[in-house]
């Protein structure tokens, strides 16, 4: 019911804006479904919540820029927010929007601190998860030794899946460590996942630059935790001739960045392609001008929707599998299974001996 609910309040909400009064010189454009799905999916200045007859319901975010020999500029996004239609918005203090990028008028260079609508909900996650994490920990405090309650009981199963499940069968004994990290993915990305498919939430974990970062650190912690058999492999592959071992040298060292890369174009094409299908489904009411049309897009449209639930948590956990793969692979110490192969011949060549 609230998954219909939520559909419902993005469908009206786009129909107003589909059918809001166009600017003097856009009378006869008419509804663009390309510029409406990016302007929902992309990044911004202010965050739009909903757009009424009587008007828009925004929250406008700060604007921080540095500029050499001009200081910093700080001031509210509102004195330079892009009109209806228009790609560049007002210029204030030097500064203006062009097509949400921070520019300034004069072409000088500037460095852009400011709190976007990515960011707003970056800091809004990182807030959500500190409540949630630190009210499960003190349950464990209070309920040392005895049955998990309430919503300890509902993360405990999912944790323990990770670790025993994740981490344990692909890092190995080592796997302690790396817990804090790998359970840290896996709850930002579902969590962002989740929040992403709220109307009018920021679409975090669809942005790409988001995803280049969780990519860049399993990346380090990777290289950083990699071993003498790790490089051993990439530098001299075992039963390679060679007459091939360059040639698996540079294939094995693209192999390094082109498993982060994979992972950063995953989880940014899964999410970002779910959001773009139930807009579009959406936009078909005001692309054929029929409301006849609304039960079938509508129907559609919930449908994608709630399969982007189950999306939202297989995106992280394949996210987090992947990674503590990638980090098994660079901490296996492959002489402990040699010593156990040699133990083991020689323990049957004395028990045959004997």
């Amino acid at each position: 019911m609230k998954r219909l609910l939520s559909i419902l309040l993005c469908f009206v909400s786009l129909s107003v804006f589909a059918n809001e009064p166009a600017a003097e010189g856009e009378k006869a454009e008419g509804f663009n479904p390309g510029e409406m799905i990016l302007h929902h999916i992309g990044d911004s200045h202010e965050w739009h919540w909903l757009a009424t007859d009587t008007g828009n319901f925004t929250t406008y975010l700060p604007i921080i820029a540095y500029r050499p020999g001009k200081g910093v500029s700080v001031f509210s996004s509102e004195r330079i927010s892009n009109g209806e239609g228009e790609a560049s918005g007002k210029e204030y203090d030097g500064l203006k929007l062009d097509h949400e990028k921070l520019v300034s008028t004069d072409g000088s260079k500037l460095y852009d601190f400011s709190i976007t609508k990515n960011v707003a909900g970056l800091i809004g996650s990182a807030i959500l998860m500190l409540v949630v994490f630190i009210s499960v920990a003190s349950g464990y405090r209070k309920n040392h030794g005895r049955a998990p309650k309430g919503i300890q009981s509902f993360f405990e199963p999912i944790i323990v899946f990770i670790r025993d499940e994740v981490a344990k069968k692909n890092i190995g004994p080592k796997y302690e460590r790396y817990m804090p990290y790998l359970l840290t993915v896996f709850f930002f990305i579902w969590f962002n996942n989740l929040l992403g498919l709220t109307p009018g939430a920021a679409n975090l974990s669809g942005n790409i630059a988001v995803t280049m970062v969780l990519a860049l650190m399993t990346l380090v912690i990777t290289l950083a935790s990699s071993n003498k058999y790790y490089w051993a492999h990439i530098f001299a592959t075992p039963g390679v001739p060679k007459p091939l071992l360059p040639i698996m040298i540079i294939v094995e060292v693209i192999g390094i960045f082109t498993k982060p890369f994979s992972l950063m174009i995953r989880l940014f094409a899964n999410i970002t392609a779910g959001h773009i299908v139930v807009l579009s489904f959406i936009s078909l009411v005001f692309i054929f001008k029929s409301w006849a049309v609304a039960p079938v897009t509508l129907a559609f449209g919930l449908f994608i929707n709630v399969l982007e639930l189950l999306v939202a948590l297989l995106q992280a956990f394949i996210f987090t599998l992947l990674t503590s793969m990638y980090i098994g692979g660079a901490v296996e110490e492959h002489h402990d299974a040699d010593m156990q192969i040699g133990y083991s011949d020689d323990s049957e060549a004395a028990h045959a001996a004997h």
